[in-house]
C-alpha cells in the first residue's frame, strides 16, 4: 500500500509531496553515480505543513518522510517513490528508521535542551537511508530559544538534511523560519472521506465510522480512536452527559473534580504504557547491572533524573490534551444546541444524542447557549495559561449553571 494512502482528502498536497519526492530521488541517485543533479527541481530543504487539528499534519509529513527513504527497486523503472512495503518506508512509518528523527513536545514546550542532539544530527549524512529527515511534530511549542536553534539550522543547512515542521497554522511558527520553508496547508478532511477511510484502512463496521467520524467533524486522529477504543467512547459519552447534571453549585463541582479525575486517570494510563518501556529501555543502555537489583552504574543517576522529568512533564502535558479533548466535544454538544435553537438544516454532529439536545434547547435561548460556548473556550483559554485544571473547570461548570 503506498504511503499517500494514509492522506485523507488531500489530494492536491499528495501530488505536490509526490513530485517533490520524485526530484529528491533524482537527486540522490545522480549523486551516488557521480552526475549532475537535475537543473530544476521541486525539492527543497525545509517543509511547513500547516492545518486544523485532525487534517493529519503529522500523517503527511511522515508520509513524506518515507517517500524520500524509499528504496523500493521499482524507483528505477519508473514508479514513484513511496512504495510503502521496502525497508525504508516501512522502518519509517513505524518510527524506528535510523535517519528519521521526529521531535515532539513533551511539556508545554520544546526546551532547546531536546533540541541541541537533533540539530547536531541534522548536520550529519544519512547513516543508512538516502536523507537525513527531522520532523518537528509540534513546531508551534518552540519556545525562543529552541525555535532559534532549529532557525540556524533550516538557514545552513547540511546538503541531504530536510526539516519537516508541523503546526496549526504559519502564524504559530516564527517569520524567519516559515520564509525559509516550502508551504503546504492541509484542509479538515470531509465527514464521508474519515468514514470510508475508517472502513476500508481500519475494518470498522460502517454505522460506527460514520457515527464517529460525523462526531469528531473529520478529526482523523479522534475518529480513529472512538472507533476503536471502547473505553473512549464511554468517556465521551459522559463528558456530554455533564450539561444535564450541572443544576447546583455542589453537582457543578462535583461535576468539575470527575472531569479532571478521568483526564489524571487517562494520563496515568499513557505513562503505564509509555514510561515503564523507556525507562528499563535507558536502564538497559546505560548498563543496569544483572543480579544485583539493578543497581545503576555510578555517574547515571543524572541521566535517571532527567527522563524522570521528562516523562513528568508528558504527564501533565497528557492530562491536559485529554481536558482539552473533553472541552472540545462539550463545544460541540452546545454548538448543536444553537443549531436546533436556530433552525439550521445543517447536520448535528451528536445525532445519537439529539433527545438531550432538543432538551437543552428548550430550556434556555441562543443567547445563552453562546454564553456557554464562551465558557468552554475561557477554560480552554485558562489551561493554556497553566491555570490549575480544577480550578479551571470548577469556574466553567459555575457558568455553565449560570449561563
Amino acid at each position: 500500500m503506498p504511503v499517500w494512502d494514509d492522506l485523507v482528502g488531500q489530494e492536491r498536497v499528495q501530488a505536490q509531496l509526490a513530485a517533490a519526492a520524485r526530484d529528491a530521488d533524482a537527486v540522490v541517485t545522480a549523486a551516488e553515480e557521480g552526475a549532475e543533479p537535475p537543473a530544476a527541481s521541486k525539492m527543497t530543504h525545509a517543509w511547513l505543513f500547516t492545518g486544523p487539528p485532525g487534517s493529519g499534519r503529522v500523517t503527511t509529513a511522515r508520509a513524506f518522510a518515507a517517500a524520500l527513504q524509499c528504496t523500493s527497486p521499482d524507483r528505477k523503472l519508473g514508479a514513484d517513490p513511496g512504495c510503502g512495503f521496502c525497508d525504508g518506508c516501512h522502518t519509517v512509518l513505524v518510527g524506528t528508521h535510523a535517519d528519521v528523527t521526529t521531535v515532539a513536545a513533551v511539556g508545554n514546550e520544546i526546551l532547546v535542551k531536546d533540541m541541541r542532539d537533533t540539530v547536531r544530527k541534522s548536520y550529519t549524512s544519512p547513516a543508512t537511508g538516502r536523507w537525513q529527515v527531522i520532523l518537528v511534530e509540534d513546531a508551534e511549542r518552540l519556545n525562543e530559544k529552541s525555535a532559534n536553534a532549529v532557525l540556524k539550522a533550516v538557514e545552513e543547512p547540511a546538503p541531504r538534511t530536510v526539516w519537516l515542521l508541523c503546526a496549526p497554522s504559519l502564524e504559530d511558527v516564527l517569520p524567519t523560519i516559515r520564509s525559509r520553508c516550502r508551504h503546504l496547508n492541509l484542509n479538515t478532511p470531509s465527514v464521508d472521506a474519515v468514514a470510508d477511510m475508517l472502513v476500508r484502512r481500519d475494518g470498522i463496521e460502517p454505522p460506527l465510522a460514520a457515527a464517529v467520524a460525523r462526531a469528531t467533524q473529520g478529526h482523523i486522529g479522534r475518529a480513529r480512536r472512538l472507533a476503536t477504543d471502547e473505553q473512549a467512547r464511554a468517556r465521551r459519552a459522559a463528558v456530554l452527559k455533564l450539561p444535564l447534571r450541572v443544576d447546583d453549585v455542589g453537582a457543578c463541582l462535583k461535576a468539575a473534580q470527575e472531569l479532571v479525575d478521568a483526564a489524571a486517570e487517562d494520563a496515568k494510563q499513557v505513562a503505564e504504557e509509555v514510561d515503564t518501556k523507556e525507562t528499563e529501555e535507558l536502564r538497559a543502555a546505560l548498563g543496569a547491572a544483572a543480579g544485583t537489583g539493578g543497581r545503576m552504574p555510578r555517574g547515571t543517576a543524572g541521566v535517571m533524573k532527567e527522563l524522570e522529568e521528562k516523562q513528568k512533564r508528558r504527564r501533565t502535558r497528557t492530562q491536559r490534551d485529554s481536558l482539552d479533548l473533553a472541552l472540545t466535544d462539550l463545544t460541540g454538544f452546545y454548538r448543536d444546541v444553537l443549531a436546533l435553537q436556530l433552525g439550521s438544516s445543517s447536520a448535528i454532529a451528536n445525532e445519537e444524542i439529539r433527545p438531550d439536545l432538543d432538551r437543552v434547547a428548550r430550556a434556555s435561548g441562543p443567547e445563552r447557549t453562546l454564553r456557554r460556548i464562551e465558557a468552554v473556550l475561557a477554560c480552554r483559554d485558562a489551561l493554556d495559561r497553566n491555570v490549575a485544571p480544577l480550578l479551571a473547570v470548577e469556574a466553567m461548570t459555575m457558568a455553565l449553571r449560570a449561563g
